[in-house]
């Protein structure tokens, strides 16, 4: 594995860290008054994404792009360095067109959606003139297992028929979002993993409710607020079936993997941001005499989080080049267990740095209680931590030799 970049990527880097230096960082205290006055993203944003799309740097995590379609078309590994950078901020991939739930739809609907559903609602996505989100998850059923989702899809002559009940659906409760893609049971009586379609739902639908914006853990993600949605006979054209009927699933794992993955890369950013204000913290204060940098407690701290960082970043490396590479059962493993280190990697610092800040870390004066949850949120979202674990384990390959055969016990302890 090379983990090396050529020099067009260096370059590339370069251009997103000036560019975050010079039209995003500057402008974060606004973002911050602007969100905590109106609730919802500053009108800025489109005045940053259109100086960013003029410079080329423009959905920079879509490598499948198609030759009509704008953008960089960047590998996983190639775009994990920027991802980096745009994880610093909460908010920094919308300047880019790179944020999520928009990156995985947009993933999705290239690959499995018609010509006709990729001009209706693929290209304002490329283009970010709309928002959409991704229903899934359901209240009334356990849904790390996601074969347990009850939201029924009928098909009645040509139309779709959808009831249900889904709640923590990534940006369904931004105002600027236009359509859904639902997943329910369409084949009741198929196998396990053949039920289910999905279906792309526009917003404005009758019989679509936004119930509530939801918090988590009092965390209010502003770049995609979550929604709580009902479905009461919610009736859509039968070529709004996305994929094939009964490969849903199959379907949506084309948006799971590199989900993932953005996901830890973006992580990464927000430790860097977070161990350099402990640093800086350490260095600041006094306690009895000693400024807290002098303690060893703290100088392990920071130490440990040095390390921790550079491991993860190469765990997510190796697995951002196994899925440019292969999609084999391995890359999923791999991208299953970088799911898990990751969350659990920023939480550790962030809990840290709240320790060191004091009452301040974990207030909205900084970011670091938004790094904190984001990664307690994580170790939820896109399949908790015992999922990841479970399929770890089941492919764990066995021995070919019993404990009384072992070639590394000596005979005598056998």
């Amino acid at each position: 594995m090379n983990f090396n970049y050529s020099p067009e990527t260096e370059d590339l880097v370069r251009r997103v860290e000036m560019f975050f230096a010079s039209e995003i960082l500057p402008r974060h205290r606004e973002w911050v008054q602007e969100v905590g006055r109106e609730g919802q993203a500053p009108s800025f944003i489109k005045e940053i994404q259109a100086k960013a799309k003029s410079l080329g740097l423009w959905n920079l995590a879509l490598p499948d792009l198609a030759p009509d379609e704008p953008g960089t078309r960047l590998s996983n590994l190639e775009f994990a360095p920027i991802a980096e950078i745009l994880g610093r901020l909460p908010w920094g991939s919308m300047a880019f067109n790179c944020h999520a739930p928009e990156v995985p739809n947009m993933a999705m609907l290239q690959s499995i959606a018609t010509r006709e559903q990729k001009a209706r609602w693929l290209k304002p996505l490329l283009e970010a003139e709309t928002r959409s989100a991704f229903a899934m998850t359901e209240p009334s059923v356990a849904s790390s297992d996601a074969t347990n989702i009850e939201t029924k899809i009928e098909f009645e002559d040509d139309m779709i028929v959808i009831n249900g009940h889904k709640w923590f659906s990534t940006g369904a409760a931004h105002p600027d979002c236009s359509f859904l893609i639902v997943m329910g049971v369409s084949d009741p009586e198929a196998g396990r993993t053949a039920q289910h379609s999905m279906v792309i739902v526009p917003i404005n639908t009758p019989g679509l409710k936004i119930v509530r914006d939801l918090r988590f853990m009092g965390w209010t993600d502003h770049v995609a607020p979550i929604g709580e949605i009902k479905f009461e006979n919610v009736k859509v054209p039968a070529s709004n079936l996305l994929g094939i009927r009964g490969e849903g699933f199959k379907g949506a794992q084309v948006r799971l993997g590199p989900a993932r993955i953005h996901h830890c890369m973006r992580c990464i950013g927000l430790a860097e941001m977070v161990l350099a204000q402990m640093v800086a913290r350490a260095q600041e204060r006094k306690t009895f005499g000693r400024t807290i940098v002098e303690y060893d407690t703290v100088q392990k701290w920071i130490a440990e989080a040095r390390i921790d960082i550079e491991q993860t970043r190469l765990f997510i490396q190796r697995a951002a080049w196994m899925l440019d590479n292969s999609s084999d059962r391995n890359t999923w493993r791999a991208v299953s267990q970088i799911k898990v280190a990751t969350p659990r990697m920023l939480q550790k610092i962030t809990d840290r740095a709240i320790q060191l800040f004091g009452a301040m870390g974990g207030t909205d004066d900084t970011l670091i209680h938004h790094a904190w949850t984001y990664s307690r949120w994580l170790r939820i979202g896109d399949g908790p931590d015992e999922v990841h674990l479970r399929q770890i384990y089941k492919t764990e390959p066995l021995p070919d030799w019993s404990i009384a055969d072992c070639p590394y016990i000596a005979p005598s302890a056998a």
